[in-house]
């Protein structure tokens, strides 16, 4: 007797519409990134911090391109783990998919760690911890929901910023003159910058593992992934340009709070409690969709048996992946009870900028009528990508390149068995 075929695995539900994807990438990069990564990028560029912020998003607008492309020809969810497997091969898709969970479960740790260091310093890592639990419980509940409280977050975290930029230029403690650039500047520096930045950009990810959940996907998700990563360029310039002015590279170098010390120094010190809460919310907002991406690229994994199979489950009424997304949680959560926020930072960039590099990769492989970028596209992402990877801090890149073996160790093993 012939076996029964096997069973498909459950598929989730297509809820969300464009408006739904841009607001969740907005959420993912207008977050903690602008809270906290001007200071490590200050400290490695000086005056040359904004030099850094134009590399970062060309490199970010490179990367974006690329992943818009390929999703819109594989709408499933899993990002560059789907992308590497169809179009470079089993092994590369397995290590981008590897380099994603980890590097982004830094990133979430990251994140939840600004919550505490804004809301509640002297307990920053409970009060991280505690945040990550409360965000998987909500992202249990089901992705519409949290793409609801991803867009008030958007909303509250835009109009804070916009009253920062506005009273602190309207204040007149900004010095043009800050703006200029001095002799500290370095090309190593100015890289490592805008590796650091990279960090604040990446979250247009998230649009692409949410794939399988997006209606329309093939004009959805390009539509999503370039207009969130836009309207972040605007924010992020416009704040970056704002606090230089305002505070100057070396002081910005040495704040934990650059926004808390911006409104300070502004003379508007009433303001400080307004951003401490908004840095907080944004980095929330960043935790949800950040733990949505991370599950799904989960869910994929699991699916072709490159994580353990009982990951692959699908609830049968919210239809979320909510083993993958426990699992993460979990994680994301004892990482931020230990962990430090930039090294946190460095670490997860290293993942992702590897993760990018193999997306363009990918995109390379497109045809003509599979609606490829013009080659320059993925030539200047995968370029720019293993270069801001390699000029990361020592620690970084030794413990990224350490995290790379082995998972492509695991592999290996896995595949002899």
């Amino acid at each position: 007797m012939s076996s029964p075929p096997p069973t498909p695995p459950a598929r989730l539900r297509r809820e969300l519409g464009v408006g739904d994807a841009i607001v969740i990438g907005l959420g993912s990069m207008i977050g903690a990134g602008i809270f906290v990564a001007l200071a490590p990028a200050a400290a490695a560029a000086g005056s040359g911090l904004l030099i850094g912020l134009v590399v970062a998003a060309l490199v970010a607008y490179c990367n974006a391109t690329s992943s818009a492309r390929l999703a819109a020809r594989h709408p499933t969810s899993g990002g560059t783990y789907v992308y590497g497997r169809e179009r470079l091969g089993d092994f590369w898709g397995y290590q981008a998919g590897w380099m994603f969970v980890v590097g982004k479960t830094a990133s979430g740790a990251a994140m939840a760690l600004t919550v505490g260091v804004y809301l509640w310093p002297g307990q920053a890592h409970a009060v991280a911890a505690a945040t990550v639990v409360a965000i998987t419980a909500l992202n249990y509940l089901g992705v519409q929901k949290s793409a609801w409280v991803s867009r008030l977050i958007v909303a509250f975290t835009l109009a804070v910023l916009t009253l920062v930029i506005v009273t602190s230029v309207g204040s007149g403690s900004a010095d043009p003159g800050s703006l200029a650039i001095g002799s500290d500047i370095g090309v190593l520096g100015v890289l490592q910058a805008a590796a650091i930045l990279f960090f604040a950009f990446a979250g247009y990810a998230r649009i692409a593992t949410l794939g399988e959940e997006v209606r329309n996907p093939t004009r959805a998700i390009p539509r999503a992934i370039l207009g969130a990563l836009g309207i972040t360029l605007a924010v992020y310039a416009a704040v970056a340009v704002t606090a230089v002015a305002v505070l100057g590279p070396q002081t910005l170098a040495h704040e934990s709070a650059p926004l808390v010390a911006l409104v300070r120094t502004a003379g508007m010190a009433w303001m400080e409690p307004v951003v401490r809460v908004a840095a907080a919310v944004a980095a929330i907002g960043a935790l949800v969709a950040m733990i949505l991406g991370i599950s799904r690229t989960v869910l994929a994994m699991a699916r072709n048996g490159h994580l353990p199979r009982t990951l692959a489950a699908v609830h049968p009424r919210r239809h979320i992946p909510h083993r993958a997304e426990i699992v993460v949680g979990a994680v994301v959560a004892v990482v931020a009870a230990a962990a430090d926020v930039r090294t946190a930072i460095g670490f997860s960039s290293f993942g992702v900028l590897l993760y990018y590099a193999l997306a363009n990769a990918s995109a390379w492989t497109l045809s003509r009528s599979e609606n490829r970028p013009p080659r320059i596209v993925p030539v200047v992402g995968f370029i720019g990508c293993i270069m801001l990877a390699a000029v990361l801090p020592i620690d970084s890149v030794i413990g990224g390149a350490a995290v790379a073996v082995v998972g492509g160790m695991a592999y290996l093993l896995r595949r002899r068995e």
